[in-house]
Formats: C-alpha cells, structure tokens, sequence
C-alpha cells in the first residue's frame, strides 16, 4: 500500500488545495484511496465529536466510506495545550491517531495523510507533522508558497525538523507561484531545490479564484445578517471598497470581483453600488456584494431597490474598518459547495504536479 503525508512550510501555503487535488488525481489512477488528517485545528462538531473541517470537506467532495471520526482522530479544542502540558500523555494520543490510521488504511491501495501547518506545528503536545509522520511511517510531500529564495530558506527549515524525527521528505510541490514570474521560479526553484538534494514535484500557478472569499463564507465568519441577495452568495470577492469615499470616485473602484464596506447610512454610495444592476447594464458591472457596517439598515425605498437586484447585502453590527481588518486575517478555506474552486483545485494538480513521477516514488 502506498501512503504519503502532505505538510506545508507555512499556514496558508495550499496544503488542503493540493490534497482535495491529489484525491481527486489519484482517484483516477488507483481504485482505492483513503485519507486521514490526524491533528486538527479547525474543526466542527459531529454527534459529540471535534471534526476538523478539512476531513469534513474531503469526506464530503469524494464521498469516503467509513467512519469520518477516524479520519479526523485528534482535534484540538481551546486550552487543550495548557491541559496538556499540566499533564501529559502522549501515548493516548498515538494510539487514537494509530488506531484509527490503520482502520482508514484497511484494504486501501493509498492513503494520504493530511498535516497541520509546517513541520514542527504540534510539538507543544508531542505531535508534530514529523511525529505523526514517523509514526505512520510516511514519507513528506511538502508545500511552499511560491518565490526562490524565502521558499528555499523555508523548505530548509522544515527538513531540518522532519530530518531530526527521522522522515524522508519525498519532494516539493511550490504553490502559488505569479504568473508573469511562472517560467524564472519554475527553472531556478528546481535548480536551487537540487543542489540540497530536493526533488520539485509541481510549481503551480497562483489562481486568485481559490485564495479569495465567497460572499457565503464572509456572512459565515464575520457573524452577518443577510438582508438580500442569497442567489448570489457564492460571487466571490477579489477586491475590498471602503466607504469612505465620495461616490464619483467610488464608481472607479466599482467591478464584479470588488466588496463594498460601508456604514448603512451611506445611502449614497449604496446606490451608486447597486446603480448599473438597477438600470439593467448586466451584472458583470455590479459589485460583487455590500457589507453595512453599525447595525443600521438604509431607509426602506433604498432597501426595496436592494431586492430587485441580485447583490447580497449583509448587515453587521462591527465598525468599518473593523470589518476590513477581520476580512484581511480570514483564512479562506475550501468549503464543500464550493464547485467551481473544486474543479479549478482539481485541475491545477492535473496539470502542474508531476503525478505520476510521485506514484513512482512511493512504489
């Protein structure tokens, strides 16, 4: 049976991107793949259990048999690290990730196994990305952001954690590369990964499509009411327009990818937002979708030419720029009624890893 484990030198880097890209990838190639992400972070309730949300999304996407508690064993609640540290117990924790790595693996032809940040992520506990790969015996396909020399010195860092637990890394796999730069990093990555003794296994392109929000997952995390737009909440969101701004310069800002924050009292740039949706001008001139910050909704008319549009409005009780600044930390991760990111993630694998060069090493 062939395993892998799939870590990233960083938060960030597109190490669920590349795994849902992988099972899909290898789905077409072998008839049986299983999958596991032992230590979560983010995670979901499930009849009692923390589920991590990635597990979750790959269960869901491919459809996975079994029991979805054995592909998320560990997951981590607020305050565990203390706990643990108070009182350890390490052997607790590699048995229910041994335990139920060996029901996940039973009668497959691969598994791949998820990590939790980079290398050392999870030794407060005992349980790094390299604890858990030595301990399923897996060999490391790693992630980086794209670049030269910040990826390189990084990846360098990893392996010298991986390399202290024991675990081989296979290759690289160097994501999010621009593409105007696409050819230069593609040719110097690989030499300068070669010459300390590091296999490139993929450079992948950056897809602003797979790093930027949905307007559902923006409601979701910054705890918003919807007050109109609902068919439209899977537009997705390139751009932030703060309303701070008269609205004749606003217009210039104004396209299908840009979010407009603004304060609901600022019912003259609300109209200017909605205008070219109202007039009928097409919906690749609207904004992409409008947060109304201070709990306050515009006047009533405003809010009946809201609803013949198609725009999602969502009204918080935040200030503007508190708002802002909690859109710029959101992590965006890949949720399952996400098709189009799917197909786009699923896509960018096929055509820039080296699939079959890694079914190679692992035979």
């Amino acid at each position: 049976m062939k395993k892998v484990y799939v870590a990233a030198t960083r938060q960030n880097d597109g190490k669920t991107i590349t795994c849902l890209g992988l099972m899909s990838a290898f789905s077409k190639r072998l008839a049986n793949i299983g999958y596991i992400k032992p230590v979560g972070q983010r995670y979901v309730e499930i009849n009692g259990h923390r589920i991590d949300e990635d597990a979750l999304l790959i269960k869901e996407v491919f459809r996975i048999s079994g029991d979805i508690q054995d592909m998320s064993p560990v997951a981590i609640p607020r305050g565990f690290t203390e706990a643990y540290i108070e009182n350890p117990n390490r052997e607790a924790l590699a048995t229910a990730i041994q335990c139920s790595y060996e029901r996940v693996a039973r009668d497959k032809d691969m598994v791949l196994v998820e990590g939790t940040g980079h290398a050392g992520v999870g030794s407060v506990f005992d349980m790094s990305n390299g604890d858990v790969a030595k301990l399923l015996g897996t060999k490391i396909i790693l992630v980086s952001s794209g670049g030269i020399g910040r990826p390189i010195d990084e990846i360098m860092l990893n392996k010298a954690m991986f390399d202290y637990c024991g675990v081989e890394i296979l290759g690289v796999i160097v994501n999010k590369v621009q593409p105007e730069k696409y050819e230069k990093i593609n040719r110097v990555v690989r030499k300068g990964l070669a010459r300390k003794g590091l296999e490139v296994l993929g450079v992948m392109p950056y897809r602003p499509l797979l790093s930027n929000p949905t307007l559902e997952q923006l409601l979701q995390d910054i705890d918003g009411q919807l007050l109109s737009g609902e068919s439209g909440l899977d537009n997705t969101v390139a751009r932030v327009v703060i309303g701070a701004m008269p609205p004749h310069e606003a217009l210039n800002h104004f396209s299908s990818d840009a979010l407009l924050v603004t304060p609901g009292t600022r019912e003259d740039l609300i109209l200017a937002a909605m205008s070219s949706c109202v007039v009928g001008v097409g919906k690749k001139h609207c904004v992409s979708g409008i947060i109304l910050t201070g709990g306050t909704e515009p006047h009533e008319n405003i809010m009946d030419l809201i609803r013949r549009t198609y725009i999602p409005v969502i009204m918080v009780s935040d200030d503007t720029f508190s708002i802002v600044a909690k859109i710029d930390r959101l992590i965006v991760k890949i949720r399952p009624e996400d098709k189009d990111k799917i197909e786009a993630t699923e896509n960018l694998i096929e055509e820039f890893v080296d699939l079959d060069r890694i079914l190679d090493l692992l035979s």
